[in-house]
């Protein structure tokens, strides 16, 4: 535990809150995607494959985190974990906000071209994207970062006005 403590920079224990909670949503993660790609082989062949699928979206996660080190600026190694966790929120949030608010505005598949459906679905989920990702970074405690991530963002998308 200590060398743990020692490569990912923890000074205080309530710190390991996020490396736990990352690892409970890759397990999570692998077994979903095992029930949908092996549910029917049986479930020994699911369990064995989602941890597979574990060590492998693991050793991703790690080679992510060694390339992403040297670009983020971030005081502490563990600080890259909640980042993740907030990219991996955000996405989903989005996804649940984004779905009401298109049948809000009566917006389906089926009153709608399909393409022309998706694009209006992914330009409002990218909108919500934007807002959740500060707010999200806020309550994790790492609004800095993603207020500057934000702003690249919204200057990539020719959008320069609303940032200064």
């Amino acid at each position: 535990m200590k060398r743990f403590k020692e490569n990912w920079e923890i000074q205080h224990n309530w710190q390991l809150i996020f490396p736990l909670i990352g690892l409970l949503a890759l397990g999570y993660s692998s077994y979903k995607l095992a029930l949908v790609w092996f549910s029917k082989f049986g479930i020994f062949v699911t369990i064995l494959s989602s941890v597979i699928l574990f060590v492998g979206l693991l050793a991703l996660t790690l080679k992510l985190f060694k390339v992403l080190e040297k670009r983020w600026k971030l005081e502490y190694r563990w600080e890259m974990i909640r980042v993740f966790i907030v990219f991996a929120v955000t996405g989903s949030s989005s996804l649940y906000v984004g779905r009401p608010i298109i049948k809000l505005l009566g917006i389906t598949k089926e009153n709608l071209n399909p393409i022309l459906y998706w694009i209006l679905f992914i330009i409002i989920g990218l909108i919500f994207y934007q807002l959740l990702l500060v707010s999200f970074g806020w309550l994790f405690g790492q609004h800095k970062f993603f207020w500057e991530f934000e702003k690249k963002m919204l200057k990539r998308f020719g959008l320069k006005r609303f940032v200064d």
